[in-house]
């Protein structure tokens, strides 16, 4: 019950805070929620590259969770529970909002046991896929069915997410919210300064860059952008391949470029703050991601801010940003002679890649992070309205 006059407490909860477009998008709404009407909290696991993001949030309770991780760990995951629903009993929250698919079903438990009025989960994609073993898959899949029935809203990032909910039982038919993973959108208008990063980087100048900027982890599939490169190399020397961030697959695309001896033509990044990543489009030619599942990555809007052209595969809400023939090209996971043809071919066309960024430029509005906030704040309070 909230009375007249007072904020409403409202917790996120993730699993971690490492570089992603989930991770991202939780901060910036903690971050831009008026403060005049909601308490704020976050609960996390303690690791990752947005900490110090997090730990410079004005007026947010922050909650470390030291057994909140990744994996599935049964023990670990239990303590977990256990403490999120004793910080819950103790913040008395009226609205908690889970994020991710280990904090989502933790979370959402903790919060129903320790009796938080209305509980919201966005899914920025989903922890099964179509490329786990069937028995596995399915039981993710009875897990987020049986979480479904506790959950006040069902948010999420794409339409493609959203209509798959719903074929697998997972929410009824039209009752769940999208917002979008919001950009600010003019920190990646273009610079006439033009590629000021290439040095720094060892690349020359008269090479065009091809890009990725992804987490390496199996979804993402970083191999196959190696592979893409190999392709491209066999035809010509005009290209460079970079690759912003790191991760558990980090030994396998080093052991890939090894293979394939492109060690002079491939730069791995490693991670990149936050503040830093307008700068890095900035410094590319072209954009490909190769993932192999997802909700709907960040990347397409801030490439598409960027006014560059994208290559990606057609997983999770692709479509939704990057139009086929239009802004970019889009194939199935693992096509890696589709994607390297499409990188040759802008390669070779510098009007078409103009044509396809601007495109873009003009299709990312839909995608400001103040729309997508607006929205979700609109969500949250028709629940609190009806507590009062």
């Amino acid at each position: 019950m909230i009375l007249a006059g007072m904020k409403a407490k409202v917790f996120h909860v993730i699993t971690h805070l490492e570089l992603g477009g989930a991770q991202k998008i939780t901060l910036m709404t903690l971050e831009r929620l008026p403060r005049e009407r909601y308490e704020l909290g976050l609960v996390s696991g303690p690791e990752g590259l947005l900490v110090d993001w997090a730990n410079r949030l004005p007026a947010v309770t922050r909650v470390w969770v030291p057994h909140l991780v990744r994996e599935v760990r049964p023990i670990k995951d239990i303590l977990a529970l256990i403490q999120m629903w004793r910080v819950f009993r103790r913040e008395r929250p009226i609205l908690v909002h889970t994020h991710c698919p280990k904090a989502g079903i933790l979370g959402r438990w903790a919060a129903k046991l320790a009796g938080v009025p209305f509980i919201f989960h966005t899914f920025h994609g989903f922890g099964f896929n179509d490329f786990q073993n069937p028995l596995v898959r399915q039981f993710y899949v009875w897990l987020e069915r049986i979480t479904s029935k506790i959950t006040t809203a069902h948010v999420f990032v794409s339409y493609e997410n959203a209509e798959k909910a719903e074929k697998l039982g997972l929410i009824r038919r039209g009752e769940w919210i999208l917002s979008r993973s919001g950009i600010v959108i003019d920190e990646y208008t273009p610079s006439p300064l033009g590629r000021t990063k290439l040095t720094e980087w060892g690349i020359s100048q008269d090479k065009l860059v091809v890009g990725m900027v992804a987490c390496f982890k199996p979804e993402k599939a970083p191999t196959d952008f190696i592979d893409i490169a190999a392709r491209v190399l066999e035809h010509t020397s005009g290209v460079h391949f970079v690759m912003a961030g790191d991760g558990e697959l980090r030994p396998a695309v080093e052991a890939r470029i090894r293979q394939h001896g492109i060690d002079q033509h491939v730069t791995l990044l490693g991670w990149q703050n936050v503040e830093v990543m307008p700068e890095i489009y900035r410094n590319l030619d072209i954009v490909v991601l190769t993932s192999l599942w997802e909700g709907l990555p960040r990347v397409f809007p801030e490439a598409m801010a960027s006014s560059l052209p994208v290559i990606a595969t057609e997983a999770g809400g692709a479509r939704e940003a990057v139009v086929h023939g239009e802004t970019g090209f889009l194939f199935k996971p693992h096509d890696v002679d589709g994607m390297a043809n499409a990188v040759l071919t802008l390669v070779a066309d510098a009007d078409l890649r103009r044509k396809m960024g601007l495109k873009g430029r003009e299709r990312v509005r839909e995608f400001d992070v103040s729309t997508a906030i607006a929205g979700l704040e609109s969500a949250y309070r028709k629940c609190l309205e009806n507590s009062r």
